[in-house]
C-alpha cells in the first residue's frame, strides 16, 4: 500500500466517522508517516480532492454500484470516493487507483466487501470524466441540481452564493466562484508588524501578506518564533481594518471578543503594542482559548484572555471598550477551499440557529463600546442571512449607532486598488474568486460620541 493513499484513506475515514477537521488532521498525519514532499503533496491532493468533490463522485458511485452511496458502507464508501477522484481527476494510473482502494476495501472489510468495490471501481474506470459528467446531469431535476452535481456544491450553497451575488449585481460570476472554491488555496503568511518584515512574494492587498517561499512554510513559522504565521489575507485585513477604522489614540482599549483560535488578536496586538493601546480577548471555549494565549506568545506585553459567553460580555464591561471585533461564529462557507469537508456538513438549519447567536454577539459588543467606538462585525461567510441580515437586524434596534464606509477603510488599507462589489451599504464582502481571499465579510458601526444614555445620567447629576 502506498502510504500517501493510506494517509488520504485515513484522514477521509476521521472525517466520516469522528467529524474531523482535514485540515487540522492531514498535516499530523503526514508527519507520523514520514511523507517526503512528492508524498505528502500527493496525499493532500488526494485528500482534499476526494473531500471536495464528494457529492459529485456519490452520484457516480450511486450509478455504478446501482444503489444510493448512503447504503453502501462508510469504510466502503471513502475507499470508493478515494479511488473516483484518482481515476477521474488526477494522471494516478487506473489500475493502480483500484487495485490500491480494493486492498484498503479488503483490509477494512473483507474479500466479500473488496469484490464488491472492484466491480464498482472497473464499471467507473470504463467511462471518460465528461461522459460521467453527461451521465449524472441527465438525471439532474433542476437547473440548480445540474449545477450542484457539476461543481460539487449542495444546492442549498450555490443558492446563497448567487443570493450574495446578485446583491452586488455580479451574479454572473457565480461559475467563476465554484470553480475557486475547488481550487487549492496558495498558502499565506502574515508578518506580525513591529516583529517581522514581509516576504516576497508579496500579497497584493495586505501589507502584511506574503506567499509562501516554497516547501514547508512551518519552518518559516518556527525561523520566525511565531512572529510569522499562516493566515488568509482576508482576515489579516479584517484586522487591519479595526486598527485603520479611526485614528489610534494613545491609552485606547480594543477588545476581540471571538478569538479563537487568535490569529487576528495576534495581529491586532502587535498593531495595539505599536500604538501604546491595551488589548484584551474573549473566547468563551477553553481549548480554543489556550489557543488564542499559544498565538500571542510572539508578541510582548501582556493581553488578558478571558473565558466568558461573549452575548453577556458587554452587559458587564458597559462603555468600556474603544474598538472591538467580533469575528462571529459562522458557516464557514467563505473558507470551503480551506476546509472542504465543511459543504457536506452545513445545512441551512444550522443557519437558522446561527443567525440568533451573531445578532446577540453584535449586540454585546456594541454595550460594551465606548462614546465613539468602533465595533467590527466580521464573518467568514458571505451568506447574506449572516452578513447583511445580522447587522440590520441589530441596527433596527439601536439608535445610537451608526455604520461607517467599510469599503472606504478597507482601500485606505490596501497597498493596491480593491474591487470592492457595492450593494449601497458600504460594508465589504471579499470573494475568493475575485480576491483569492476568503468570502469574508466586514461591516463597520459606531456608536455616536455623546450617547443619549450619557446625558440623561449627567443631568440627573
Amino acid at each position: 500500500m502506498q502510504p500517501a493513499r493510506q494517509v488520504a484513506y485515513d484522514v477521509l475515514r476521521a472525517v466520516s466517522e469522528s467529524d474531523a477537521y482535514a485540515n487540522l488532521i492531514l498535516p499530523p498525519a503526514i508527519a507520523e508517516a514520514r511523507l517526503d514532499p512528492q508524498d505528502a503533496a500527493l496525499a493532500t491532493e488526494l485528500a482534499y480532492g476526494t473531500l471536495r468533490r464528494r457529492g459529485t463522485y456519490d452520484a457516480i458511485i450511486a450509478v455504478a454500484a446501482d444503489r444510493p452511496a448512503d447504503e453502501i458502507d462508510s469504510a466502503v464508501l471513502d475507499a470508493l470516493r478515494l479511488a473516483t477522484h484518482q481515476l477521474l481527476a488526477t494522471r494516478v494510473a487506473s489500475h493502480a487507483a483500484v487495485n490500491e482502494s480494493v486492498n484498503l476495501v479488503a483490509a477494512a472489510k473483507g474479500r466479500g466487501a473488496s469484490s464488491f468495490a472492484n466491480a464498482v471501481l472497473r464499471r467507473i474506470s470504463r467511462e471518460t470524466p465528461g461522459e460521467w459528467e453527461r451521465r449524472i446531469e441527465d438525471s439532474a431535476r433542476s437547473d440548480d441540481e445540474r449545477l450542484a452535481l457539476r461543481s460539487a456544491h449542495p444546492v442549498w450553497v450555490i443558492r446563497a452564493l448567487r443570493r450574495a451575488l446578485a446583491a452586488e449585481g455580479r451574479v454572473h460570476e457565480l461559475d467563476d466562484l465554484l470553480e475557486a472554491d475547488n481550487a487549492s488555496p496558495e498558502v499565506t503568511l502574515v508578518a506580525l508588524p513591529g516583529l517581522a518584515e514581509p516576504g516576497e512574494p508579496r500579497r497584493p492587498y495586505a501589507p502584511t501578506a506574503y506567499g509562501s517561499p516554497g516547501g514547508d512554510p512551518h519552518r518559516v513559522i518556527a525561523a520566525s518564533g511565531g512572529t510569522v504565521r499562516v493566515q488568509d489575507e482576508g482576515s489579516q485585513l479584517v484586522a487591519l481594518a479595526v486598527a485603520a477604522a479611526a485614528p489610534i489614540r494613545e491609552g485606547e482599549r480594543w477588545l476581540d471578543l471571538c478569538a479563537g483560535p487568535g490569529g487576528k488578536t495576534a495581529l491586532l496586538a502587535s498593531i495595539a503594542r505599536e500604538h501604546d493601546v491595551a488589548l484584551e480577548a474573549n473566547e468563551v471555549v477553553p481549548t480554543r482559548a489556550r489557543l488564542v494565549r499559544n498565538a500571542l506568545r510572539a508578541v510582548p506585553g501582556d493581553v488578558i484572555v478571558h473565558e466568558e459567553d461573549g452575548r453577556s460580555f458587554g452587559s458587564t464591561r458597559p462603555g468600556a471598550f474603544d474598538r472591538i471585533l467580533v469575528d462571529a461564529p459562522c458557516t464557514g462557507l467563505g473558507a470551503l477551499r480551506r476546509r472542504p469537508e465543511a459543504r457536506w456538513r452545513k445545512t441551512p438549519t444550522d443557519v437558522a440557529e446561527l443567525v440568533p447567536l451573531q445578532v446577540e454577539l453584535l449586540d454585546s459588543a456594541l454595550d460594551a463600546l465606548a462614546p465613539g467606538g468602533i465595533v467590527a462585525y466580521a464573518t467568514c461567510s458571505p451568506h447574506l442571512a449572516e452578513t447583511s441580515g445580522v447587522v440590520s437586524e441589530v441596527l433596527r434596534g439601536r439608535t445610537d449607532i451608526t455604520e461607517l464606509d467599510a469599503r472606504a477603510v478597507l482601500a485606505g488599507v490596501t497597498d493596491s486598488p480593491i474591487d470592492l462589489g457595492d450593494d449601497g451599504s458600504g460594508r465589504v464582502q471579499l470573494w475568493p474568486h475575485r480576491h483569492g481571499t476568503d468570502a469574508m465579510f466586514l461591516a463597520l458601526l459606531q456608536r455616536d460620541s455623546t450617547d443619549p444614555r450619557d446625558a440623561s445620567a449627567e443631568e440627573r447629576d
